[in-house]
């Protein structure tokens, strides 16, 4: 596991804002160097661990874009329609018997390589068949027309994917068309998720008039895993400081992250605060950002441990603005930056300045075809109908203060987000 001094993250001062606690945060923690070898097939959501060289050009030969006609482009006319007899038939899959005679067509398919000295295909669709066979190909085509050169994609010898890339199918598919059966990449991330507090019960159990059951435990699992991270489920641990101690002590060394919901604010109920510091250190940091603010970050035994706030909606956009970046810093992944896409204002918002805010909204397409973002009608981070009858978040930057229907805000996916 990677070990950090109890004092990396410490921090004095007013609410940090978003963007230093990030940086803080990916700066200090360091990535995993233990590597594996998969194939192909369980490389999607992996992190590369060495630059994927291309081994060979893509496509590794000149090959047609189209089903048609091939040609040399200095046989046509300067002007007007050229008649060529057609000489050969080139499939996708099989060379090109023999050069192409001057002044003649081969009939050739999409995907099929051209054949010697030809470097001109017309499209099936624009040309006319002759009685006699012979084909009438229309005036205007320029030269190279369709035809995709050996290497137009890649070339061969140059970094086509660069370590700490988290692979997506677009890249497992680039890597297949190298001929490649599997990639080295990092091992996954070994994460620790746990609640506490008697007032919490399991799904599936018996719970008490005044308890409600875990849902945070269960959000941040599933999105861990979406991340690609290998999830230690430590259920809920009561609220009893000693045990809890001991608890955390002990799976610190065996996995990169520790991360839990609520009780790391100040308060007398609060034993994680206390626990944590009684076999660690604990940095309270106080993010300028709604909702979310009380965010908890810490070593125990020299592995990191964050505490999100305990409502649900706190928790989901803190775990994406902390939790995330913390998880790919982890896995050596590259930086993925979260760019919100601008759409039209549906709605009158106020709010603070100094201070990052997400709103939750639904979008829908107006009268004039603008997007347009629609806010979730009710407020509250603990309304976890307000995570599932919206589409995102609409990002308010620090010096915002105000919007108004019409005006362009950022609007961020959740599909992007998890």
């Amino acid at each position: 596991m990677a070990q950090l001094s109890d004092d990396c993250f410490a921090f004095g001062g007013p609410l940090m804002s978003v963007d230093d606690a990030v940086g803080i945060v990916t700066a200090k923690v360091r990535a995993v160097t233990e590597t594996e070898r998969v194939p192909l097939h369980a490389a999607d959501g992996r992190v590369l661990a060495t630059d994927i060289v291309a081994p060979l050009p893509l496509p590794p030969f000149t090959n047609s874009a189209v089903d048609g006609y091939a040609v040399r482009a200095r046989d046509l006319p300067a002007q007007g329609e050229a008649i060529f007899a057609v000489t050969g038939r080139v499939p996708a899959g099989r060379a090109a018997p023999q050069p192409i005679p001057p002044a003649h067509a081969i009939r050739i398919f999409t995907g099929a390589p051209m054949p010697p000295d030809a470097d001109t295909v017309f499209m099936q669709e624009d040309v006319r068949l002759e009685a006699d066979g012979r084909v009438a190909l229309p005036a205007g085509l320029k030269p190279g027309a369709n035809v995709r050169p050996a290497g137009e994609d890649v070339a061969a010898g140059v970094v086509a994917l660069k370590a700490g890339q988290r692979l997506r199918p677009q890249h497992v598919a680039t890597v297949a068309a190298f001929g490649l059966a599997g990639v080295e990449v990092r091992r996954r991330i070994r994460v620790a998720v746990f609640s506490t507090g008697d007032e919490l019960a399991s799904p599936g159990t018996a719970r008490a008039p005044a308890q409600l059951y875990d849902s945070n435990r269960f959000m941040l699992l599933a999105m861990l895993k979406r991340l690609g991270c290998e999830v230690s489920d430590l259920g809920i641990f009561s609220d009893e400081r000693a045990p809890l101690a001991a608890a955390l002590q002990e799976v610190a060394g065996r996995h990169d992250l520790l991360l839990t919901t609520g009780g790391v604010s100040t308060g007398e109920e609060d034993h994680v605060k206390a626990a944590v510091e009684s076999v660690g250190s604990l940095v309270l940091w106080r993010m300028a950002i709604k909702p979310g603010r009380p965010v908890a970050m810490g070593i125990i035994a020299g592995t990191p441990f964050i505490g999100l706030p305990g409502n649900p909606v706190a928790s989901f956009v803190t775990f994406v603005h902390v939790v995330r970046p913390t998880v790919l810093a982890l896995a050596g992944a590259l930086p993925e930056r979260l760019l919100p896409i601008p759409v039209r204002a549906g709605f009158t918002y106020k709010k603070k300045a100094g201070r990052r805010e997400y709103v939750r909204v639904t979008l829908r397409k107006a009268a004039d075809g603008t997007l347009e973002a629609l806010k979730f009608p009710r407020e509250g981070a603990g309304l976890l109908s307000s995570l599932i009858e919206t589409d995102g978040l609409v990002e308010l930057d620090e010096d915002t203060i105000r919007v108004e229907p019409g005006q362009s805000v950022g609007f961020l996916a959740y599909a992007e987000l998890i």
